[in-house]
């Protein structure tokens, strides 16, 4: 638990104790068991249904004598042409069903960068700099900062690159590939080491960084500096905000269906240098209180001899853009202030947005994960409404995610963004937990902090094998994507795990 003094001078300080067990979710006991009666019996109704008929059959072969077996076989060499033609159908038609399935895509492992000590920094302290008029902003910029800052859910241990530090503050380009090499060559060297992997035999390379995009590019200076084989195919991802990391995993899949027996890496990242504002647009100063630094890399293969070693098996990714609306458009926007500071600027509307992509994402996943007394139930809903809105109001039915996942990764985006999917979705306080942890102990680290959440899940040795993960993911333009994992097997965390050293101080309240 975190507990707020008060210093004589007005100062707040936080001091983390260990909280009790967060209360799991609850709900009402019949309709709990109507609901799972419904989940297991409807799942398990083609079973049902071939029992009989497996019976009948068992029952009939029983009661076969020798000369009816000796009958059928005479029969089946009499028509030994009909039988061999019809057993090359077979044959080659499970070959063909074979050939057009997916390959299966395994996430080997991955990793988190965790800057070092020296590069923590305090909200307060942020703001005590500011008021010293080191980032050039005026008193009403002041107070919304402190606002902010307040209502964040950030801790005071997040992390912000070493130039920021400084006194004064002096961003540069110099300072901001500095911040990118040591955020991707942090997380690869770490991804690298957990899971030994020849270098050359990583075929697909995809690097995601909204703001900064220098020449040569991100994957190039990867390539350089691991000294990749000379055919490898790379993606370098720009402007696409928070949500870009899904978007990597998506390329790289489809990619894996085509190149066979290799490795794809995912690097994922922001840049903080190229990111800061110093105006006093306050819908420009938001993202300097939540964006801390943070990168995450991650091993996808598609060789059948990973499957052992693999943490998890990808299942589904979905994506939605609304760009085409204008208000999605515009609601995340880089472009200059008034006196020309080019900052990223958020719409009052982000939130209505951001609510309108979701709905249309769990619209088509859904069905590919909700179990079918969900969905009936959800159907029969959507029926009910439309028969008797004209009599009386009756609530659309939001299905239970949860009888479909074991754990979720929202994107720390802001407290905001946690709060509202936790109330929308019904989720409980131990569903969203690596969620508040992250956005508390990191920050927000754009489009890698899915990772780090899925990293806290690790680390508290609640990932069982056979468990589903559910990563949700927002960013500009407006999008919101999605990616399904399983557990292959109980996982432990890697060595290099960014929580490791600290993982039995959380939760703590916020």
């Amino acid at each position: 638990m975190a507990t707020e003094s008060i210093s004589h001078d007005g100062t707040k300080t936080a001091k983390i104790e260990k909280q009790a067990p967060l209360p799991s979710f609850k709900t009402s006991v019949s309709l709990k068991y109507v609901k799972l009666g419904c989940y297991y019996l409807l799942n398990n109704l083609l079973a049902l249904c071939l029992v009989p008929l497996i019976t009948i059959a068992a029952i009939q072969a029983s009661q076969l004598n020798h000369n009816d077996i000796k009958n059928l076989y005479q029969l089946l060499e009499y028509h030994l042409i009909a039988v061999m033609a019809l057993s090359s159908v077979i044959v080659f038609g499970l070959f063909a069903y074979y050939m057009t399935q997916p390959r299966p895509v395994y996430l080997v492992d991955f990793a988190c960068y965790r800057p070092p000590d020296n590069l923590k920094v305090k909200s307060r302290e942020i703001y005590e700099r500011a008021k010293q008029g080191l980032f050039g902003f005026n008193e009403s910029s002041l107070k919304f900062l402190e606002k902010v800052f307040e209502r964040s859910g950030l801790g005071d241990e997040t992390y912000l690159p070493a130039v920021m530090h400084e006194n004064p503050p002096k961003p540069s380009f110099l300072a901001a590939r500095d911040e990118a090499e040591r955020e991707m060559y942090g997380a690869l060297d770490n991804l690298f080491k957990s899971t030994k992997v020849n270098t050359k035999e990583i075929g697909i390379l995809v690097v995601n960084c909204s703001i900064f995009q220098p020449i040569p590019s991100l994957s190039s200076m990867i390539v350089n500096k691991y000294k990749l084989r000379g055919n490898i195919k790379t993606v370098n991802l720009g402007g696409m905000g928070c949500s870009a990391g899904l978007i990597g995993i998506d390329i790289a899949k489809d990619m894996l269906q085509v190149h066979r027996n290799t490795y794809a890496v995912i690097v994922s990242m922001e840049n903080v240098v190229t990111e800061w504002y110093s105006g006093n647009r306050k819908s420009m100063l938001i993202p300097n209180c939540l964006f801390r630094t943070g990168c995450s890399a991650v091993l996808l293969s598609n060789k059948t001899s990973d499957k052992r070693r693999a943490k998890y098996k990808l299942q589904h990714v979905v994506r939605t853009h609304m760009a085409a609306d204008d208000a999605a458009f515009n609601c995340v926007r880089q472009e200059p202030d008034d006196i020309g500071v080019i900052g990223v600027s958020l719409s009052r509307d982000l939130m209505t947005v951001a609510g309108n992509a979701l709905k249309a994402n769990i619209t088509t996943l859904g069905p590919l994960v909700l179990p079918i007394s969900e969905q009936i139930l959800f159907v029969a809903s959507l029926i009910a409404k439309k028969v008797m809105s004209s009599k009386m109001k009756i609530k659309p039915y939001i299905p239970d995610f949860k009888l479909a996942f074991e754990h979720f990764c929202i994107h720390a985006g802001g407290r905001a963004v946690i709060d509202e999917l936790e109330k929308n979705l019904n989720l409980s306080e131990v569903h969203v937990e690596p969620s508040r942890m992250t956005l508390y102990r990191f920050g927000n680290t754009s489009s890698s902090s899915l990772w780090y959440e899925l990293a806290y899940t690790e680390a508290k040795g609640r990932m069982k094998k056979g468990d589903r993960v559910w990563q949700i993911a927002f960013g500009s333009g407006f999008k919101c994507n999605s990616a399904v994992w399983q557990a292959l097997r109980s996982v432990k965390p890697s060595e290099s795990n960014p929580w490791a050293d600290f993982i039995h101080e959380f939760p703590v309240k916020v």
